[in-house]
């Protein structure tokens, strides 16, 4: 027949059940964190990646935008230029008749 415990041993034994189940609750809380903290580490991560991708799909937008603007003002300035040189072309002849006129004082 077992004898009954005294009332100091079941209080110890109490005591021992609680901190086992507190070891427990402790090691799952341990887990917890442990898979919260990779879990942030794997966001920050791909939040750094999907930022740098961003940013770089928006350069190479603007990079082409730049580029168009650019040939534009290129074909602007050889239009420009092109049309200088026919005014040019065609005020010369006077231009010379002009020079010749004044340095003979005709």
């Amino acid at each position: 027949m077992e004898e009954e415990k005294t009332l100091l041993q079941q209080i110890r034994d109490k005591e021992q059940e609680f901190s086992q189940k507190l070891e427990t609750v402790k090691r799952e809380t341990d887990a917890q964190i442990a898979a919260a903290a990779n879990e942030r580490e794997q966001s920050i991560r791909q939040a750094g990646i999907s930022g740098k991708n961003s940013a770089e799909e928006l350069y190479r937008g603007e990079k082409q935008k730049t580029g168009i603007a650019i040939d534009r003002m290129k074909k602007e300035a050889d239009s420009e230029t092109e049309k200088a040189v026919i005014k040019g072309k065609r005020n010369l002849l006077p231009a010379v008749d002009k020079i010749i006129s004044y340095v003979t004082m005709d």
